[in-house]
């Protein structure tokens, strides 16, 4: 039995836009490159030929790993819930660093959306587990790898 997997709903759109591409665009575009190289001669050495074989594994694993995560996806959108002002999943953070007084924003979201660059970290990271259920005001401890920080929540945005 398979457990569900929370998602946003920009993180299922963006999976089932790249499923779209995957089935409609790439896979044709293999399919004809494996038909171009069988023309070429003796498959044992034609390297455009295993070169395209290796390209549809690759697509087919991903069209079969995108279609079980949407189909264990349990979409959450926080647009639709009570803004209690409690840090939750989907929810959008500011938190002031308690030493540094650096504020930095994060998005916490599911596991294949995560992307610190753009600020989004996925719920089950330390920072993200040492904010939820926390509210504005809080203080809250994380463990990082030099030790304690402390961290104040100055927004929660429910977006």
């Amino acid at each position: 039995m398979s457990t569900q997997v929370p998602m946003t709903i920009h993180g299922a759109e963006a999976l089932r836009l790249e499923l779209i591409e995957l089935k409609t665009v790439s896979r044709p575009r293999i399919v004809a490159d494996i038909a171009s190289a069988r023309e070429h001669g003796d498959l044992k050495e034609n390297a455009e030929y295993h070169a395209a074989r290796e390209q549809q594994g690759f697509c087919e694993g991903r069209i079969q790993e995108i279609e079980a995560k949407l189909s264990n996806v349990q979409i959450i959108d926080v647009t639709k819930l009570p803004n209690t002002g409690k840090v939750i999943f989907g929810t959008t953070v500011t938190i002031l660093n308690c030493d540094t007084e650096e504020e930095t924003k994060y998005h916490i979201v599911g596991q294949d959306e995560a992307d610190i660059k753009l600020g989004k970290i996925y719920v089950g990271s330390p920072i993200a587990r040492g904010l939820i259920g926390k509210s504005v005001d809080d203080v809250a401890k994380i463990q990082t790898p030099s030790g304690v920080a402390e961290y104040e929540i100055i927004e929660v945005l429910y977006l």
